[in-house]
């Protein structure tokens, strides 16, 4: 059994592969909760949690593109972007704007997000990775955005496992 490394993805360069890597066993994580998963739980809160598991799914893939395009790449986000996120992530209170879809549908936006950053991350270098975005007040890493994505996704997925145990409580 060979031990566990960040071999880097191939097709990149060798920091930007290896968040690749980084950021590919992150979603896997995820994934691998989710394969448990009693869809009919997918919209459900329980109480005490004013977010489902639909829900963080639509703001996970919201939130990694915005950061894609907004602060690391500074771009326009792709036309078909209203396609896959037809409301705002939040409402006016700041809550999450609640989101019941099929599940393969949260599957297919993780993914379709997930296929724009790693298209976009194949054309940085090592050191595109230590330029500031506009990310915060006073900025950020290229990499700190990267690190960021891979941060918020283990939070919601820890937020996933609340969720999913509140549920099975009740």
């Amino acid at each position: 059994m060979r031990a566990r490394h960040l071999d880097p993805a191939p097709g990149y360069s060798l920091a930007v592969g290896r968040f690749v890597a980084m950021l590919t066993d992150t979603r896997a994580r995820l994934l691998a909760d989710l394969a448990a998963l009693d869809v009919a739980q997918l919209d459900l809160a329980p109480p005490g949690s004013p977010n489902s598991i639909g829900t963080l799914l639509y703001h996970v893939a919201a939130i990694e593109l915005d950061w894609l395009y907004a602060d690391l790449l500074e771009r326009d986000f792709p036309p078909d972007t209203a396609d896959w996120f037809p409301v705002d992530v939040r409402e006016e209170n700041g809550r999450l704007t609640p989101v019941v879809d099929p599940f393969d549908r949260h599957l297919a936006r993780l993914d379709w997000v997930r296929g724009l950053l790693f298209a976009e991350l194949r054309g940085l270098t090592d050191a595109d990775l230590e330029r500031t975005v506009h990310a915060g007040p006073q900025g950020s890493g290229a990499d700190w955005v990267l690190h960021h994505l891979m941060q918020h996704e283990a939070e919601h997925r820890g937020q996933i496992g609340e969720i999913r145990v509140g549920l099975n409580a009740g």
